[in-house]
């Protein structure tokens, strides 16, 4: 299927890896000029020939405003963004929470979403195809005993979406937001190790009780993210906003 997407310009966060590196060779495939940034300058290096980058924290405001500088500079204007960043955060109970892990969590998962979209609005506003997609998670959706920051920090990404997507619909750019589950990699291996220590069982059986309140019990790819995403940037998704669209195997809980 010919989305039309050949030529369009594309800034992914945090594309070096995982999703974000699904979502930046999908778009590639399809004939889309890609530009993206991270803090991991080797996988960064390792990306298709072709993809402009840039090392760079999207929590650090200065650090985002050289960014978009290369971006645009190598671009030549902006057509869709990307808002992909993110960290697991901690696990522990709400009183265990070290303070400065709480706040970075935020930083990174919500408030870049902020730094990045700020400065993408006046170029999307020049493009005929103009999108925003931010990564939001299941927990955007549903409640996250022992992982409060990210979870607050994902239902803030749904609000943000929505919020975005009243505010600039009349300019023509469309906001969704993407709420992946269960993740095949290192960062969803991480978390349910952590989550299988704080209550003392078995990787095996943490396993378990994660899939347990979903409707498919297998884990979702980058590359199943990364097609909704260029969905909703193609001409095809041109009348989708606003939306908040879980592509997590029909989780109802999250243990």
């Amino acid at each position: 299927m010919d989305l039309g997407i050949g030529g369009l310009r594309v800034l992914v966060t945090a594309g070096a890896a995982g999703i974000g590196r699904g979502i930046v060779e999908a778009f590639v495939e399809e004939g889309a000029r890609v530009f993206t940034c991270d803090i991991d300058g080797a996988g960064l290096a390792s990306l298709p020939a072709g993809v402009g980058h840039v090392v760079a924290d999207v929590s650090d405001r200065t650090q985002v405003a050289a960014m978009f500088e290369s971006a645009l500079g190598f671009l030549g204007g902006l057509d869709v963004l990307v808002n992909n960043a993110g960290i697991a955060g901690p696990t522990g109970g709400v009183d265990e929470i070290n303070p400065e892990d709480w706040d970075r969590c935020l930083e990174v998962c919500l408030t870049s979403q902020f730094n990045c979209a700020r400065l993408a609005v006046p170029h999307l506003r020049q493009s005929s195809n103009a999108s925003i997609v931010n990564l939001s998670s299941a927990a955007g959706r549903h409640g996250f005993a022992g992982r409060t920051p990210y979870a607050a920090a994902k239902w803030g990404v749904i609000g943000f979406t929505k919020s975005l997507s009243i505010e600039l619909g009349g300019a023509g750019i469309r906001v969704n937001a993407i709420l992946p589950g269960l993740v095949a990699g290192d960062r969803q291996r991480r978390v349910l190790e952590a989550k299988a220590q704080q209550r003392g069982v078995s990787y095996a059986e943490m396993e378990q009780v994660a899939f347990a309140n979903a409707s498919i019990k297998e884990y979702v790819t980058a590359r199943q993210l990364a097609d909704q995403v260029l969905l909703l940037c193609s001409p095809r998704g041109r009348t989708v906003s606003g939306q908040a669209i879980a592509v997590d195997g029909d989780l109802r809980m999250l243990s």
